[in-house]
């Protein structure tokens, strides 16, 4: 059986987790930032267009920086201000919106749990973070928690990857943070440490400090309201002669949460020793073949043709350039032929190789591809239209193709 870790990694005492949860809601308090949802949770809502509000937040917030997220939260929640808005609203809409802000996903699930909301659930919002990870698709542990300690008071803590930050370095947990063990170990915490008489401003103050002052890099430790419940900030100030024993000494090594013998305390990191994760596993690369084909329209403005990918995989649904995966390693000669037999299969319609014109490479990274397209353009003096059994298509001006559900890369690419 695992190791227990000793109590010096964990919250045991009564009287610092009540000082730990009276010091972080008084910052929070007074340093708090103005955000368009937690104002728009703070007002006179229902208590399903609250949990709604902040459902939407929580969704455009996983894997997207707050300044980004503000623009479309605000747009969002203009367009479809309830759930049941949403839920009349259709997937391309949706995508047309949430172009741009990546993970294209989100956005599927969000309107697919509202319709599921409206349909099974006589349009209320489940209430408790168990039956909201139970009954809407799309909806974590993490944002269960959320919606429900912000939105109806319940005590239940919350863990993304703020917490995790906060948590490791105040009781030096250096053990691989994204591991099941310690991922486990950190929501026993959260839930223990939460305020029971303000659980949803306690989890946001714990989320905020991770955010803006307990940072990955060059936190700001002088201004942190519990540095003196840091052991990390502890263990910095005194160096290793600690007067006290330091957890670097439990268990004979036998600590689930402690540091590896190999990755030992780096005195010149201080309190960014932690959290450690295991090295990331590196973007697999692939390269695909991306063609522009132009014309003039009837009032003579320049048009390009679009077709909408598949309704599921990687960016289900969005539109983008005729495109098809290429070969690693396919030289230019080999891709024009492959991207002309491509484009006339398609069309119906003969395509010159000679008349594809290589126009560079752009280079989008998403979560888990390092995609490489490789840009061709066409100009058109016929119209073109593609089978509608292989892919919808349609023509589109620039104005038009930027108000379209494409992708950044496909920005990238025109």
């Amino acid at each position: 059986a695992p190791a227990s870790p000793p109590t010096r990694h964990l919250f045991s005492d009564p009287a610092e987790v009540q000082a730990l949860r009276g010091n972080l809601l008084a910052w929070y308090d007074r340093c708090k930032r103005d955000l368009p949802w937690r104002t728009l949770a703070g007002t006179e809502l229902d208590a399903n267009r609250r949990g709604y509000a902040v459902w939407v937040s929580e969704i455009m917030l996983q894997q997207t920086q707050v300044a980004t997220v503000i623009n479309y939260y605000n747009r969002w929640m203009q367009k479809w201000p309830t759930l049941q808005a949403l839920a009349q609203a259709s997937l391309e809409e949706v995508n047309e919106l949430w172009a741009g802000l990546g993970y294209y996903s989100r956005g599927k699930r969000l309107q697919e749990a509202a319709k599921k909301v409206v349909s099974e659930l006589a349009g209320q919002m489940p209430r408790t973070a168990e039956d909201l990870q139970k009954l809407l698709p799309g909806v974590g542990r993490y944002t269960a928690g959320a919606i429900a300690s912000i939105s109806y008071g319940q005590a239940t803590g919350v863990v993304d990857g703020n917490v995790i930050r906060v948590l490791c370095r105040l009781r030096c947990i250096g053990a691989d943070s994204s591991s099941p063990a310690v991922i486990d170990r950190l929501w026993d915490m959260a839930n223990a440490l939460v305020d029971r008489s303000r659980p949803g401003d306690f989890n946001q103050a714990l989320m905020e400090l991770g955010a803006t002052v307990c940072v990955p890099k060059a936190p700001l430790c002088a201004e942190c309201p519990l540095k003196q419940h840091c052991q990390a900030w502890r263990r910095k100030l005194l160096g290793k002669t600690a007067p006290v024993p330091d957890v670097e000494d439990c268990g004979g090594g036998g600590c689930p949460l402690c540091p590896p013998a190999t990755e030992p305390w780096d005195s010149s990191l201080g309190v960014t020793n932690f959290p450690r994760k295991a090295a990331r596993k590196q973007p697999r690369a692939a390269q695909t073949a991306t063609c522009v084909l132009e014309r003039r329209g009837c009032h003579g403005a320049l048009e390009y043709l679009i077709v909408q990918r598949p309704s599921s995989g990687l960016l289900a649904g969005l539109w983008e350039f005729p495109s098809f995966p290429l070969a690693p390693g396919l030289q230019e000669d080999k891709q024009r032929q492959a991207l002309a037999d491509h484009l006339q299969a398609w069309t119906g319609q003969a395509v010159a190789v000679r008349d594809l014109r290589l126009i560079g490479e752009v280079v989008h990274i998403f979560s888990h591809i390092r995609q490489t397209y490789v840009v061709y353009s066409l100009s058109l003096d016929q119209d073109v239209t593609l089978d509608p059994a292989l892919s919808p298509s349609r023509w589109v001006t620039e104005e038009e193709f930027h108000t379209s559900a494409v992708s950044t890369a496909m920005k990238k690419v025109l």
